[in-house]
């Protein structure tokens, strides 16, 4: 017997995946990088002086600090491992490239580097779904609990 809930095609289903790994790093931006720079704060780091004096410091936290939630989502969403690990490569390069253009002296205002980092960080998370665009659509089907008539 069929439900009557309506099957979702596969390109929403990886849309859906997408924003919501989006939102995932969204809230580890705002949540856990308020709990680090808190927590840092106790133990007498200003992580407000990384803007000037240890840029790359905050390259890496602000990565961190979103990878950590997307990977837990991705993982609730029944991805591997692996998948997650291809994520996380995906994002840190986009930082890895931003550093590698304030050591060059290419940028070297901060607010430019974390836009280009976090728009490096879409097409670069994109292109690893794409690569993989049936694991993103079979794990959202993975996740969705069984129908039952």
């Amino acid at each position: 017997m069929r439900s009557g809930r309506r099957r979702s095609s596969p390109a929403l289903d990886f849309l859906r995946h997408y924003v919501e790994m989006l939102v995932a790093m969204l809230l580890g931006m705002v949540v856990l990088g308020s709990a680090l720079a808190g927590l840092l704060t106790v133990v007498g780091v200003d992580v407000s002086d990384w803007r000037t004096e240890a840029l790359e410091l905050l390259l890496l936290g602000m990565t961190f600090t979103m990878t950590v939630p997307m990977v837990a989502w991705m993982r609730h969403r029944g991805h591997a491992w692996a998948r997650a690990g291809e994520m996380t490569a995906a994002m840190f390069f986009s930082s890895a490239a931003a550093i590698a253009l304030l050591w060059g002296g290419l940028v070297e205002d901060p607010d430019t580097l974390l836009g280009i980092q976090h728009v490096a960080m879409l097409p670069g998370m994109l292109a690893v779904m794409l690569l993989r665009f049936g694991d993103y659509v079979r794990a959202i089907e993975r996740a969705r609990p069984a129908v039952t008539a």
